[in-house]
């Protein structure tokens, strides 16, 4: 009988995991060998630049690179904080008695019990915590960049390992916002397994669409040149 109640979650919600954790180990691989061809390697090769321009002219550019700067870790900050707010907001949920923790109608396909229920809730929790210690550990580098990136060029601090700090902050802010996005299939698990196999269907196009760069050929040329120099 309990298998005849959840046999939809354990089959579909494993299986739309898989379909987003394999997108993104694409994705990843993608970034590693033709970094130009997606979104996030073309935006890292131009905070390469930006940082090289800005350290070298500092005087004339300073300030630009400081409110460039804030303006990020607004962001970054906006994310933390809607993450953790939610996150407060589970929790009280979970440790309360309201009838928001039991089914909302029997009509809905997957399991019904207050063990599954309770486990939507705290796998909600767990991911929103997640999005926010990477939002807090992007805030964390990309203020040391903020710093560093004014400094005097005679100093021991080099254009390449300010870039490498702002790619980490960069990078973890991405990770934020791509588990902060995978809480929305999770959400929907509320109402039943199928949506959120349906929602990471839909989602799995739409971000391909958004991460890659087409019809560039100078972009594929500079891959290749990239690749050969590697080789």
């Amino acid at each position: 009988m309990e298998w005849r109640k959840c046999y939809l979650d354990m089959i579909l919600v494993p299986l739309s995991f898989m379909i987003t954790i394999g997108y993104h180990l694409w994705l990843w691989q993608k970034v590693r060998t033709k970094p130009l061809s997606t979104i996030i390697g073309t935006n890292n090769y131009g905070r390469r630049l930006w940082v090289s321009t800005i350290m070298k002219d500092n005087d004339k550019k300073n300030i630009l690179a400081v409110q460039t700067l804030r303006n990020t870790i607004m962001g970054a900050t906006l994310m933390a904080t809607t993450s953790i707010l939610l996150c407060s907001g589970l929790a009280a949920v979970i440790s309360s008695t309201y009838s928001v923790k039991k089914p909302i109608n029997d009509a809905i396909y997957g399991a019904h019990g207050e063990f599954m229920v309770a486990l939507k809730y705290v796998t909600l929790l767990l991911v929103f915590l997640a999005s926010f210690m990477c939002h807090s550990l992007s805030i964390r580098f990309i203020n040391q960049v903020n710093f560093l990136i004014n400094c005097p060029p005679e100093s021991t601090v080099t254009c390449e390992y300010v870039s490498e700090l702002l790619e980490k902050g960069f990078t973890l802010n991405a990770m934020g916002n791509r588990i902060f996005y995978s809480a929305l299939p999770l959400m929907l698990w509320i109402f039943g397994p199928v949506l959120v196999f349906v929602c990471s269907i839909t989602m799995v196009p739409v971000l391909y669409n958004l991460d890659l760069v087409f019809g560039n050929a100078k972009m594929e040329k500079m891959d290749e040149k990239e690749n050969i120099n590697r080789v």
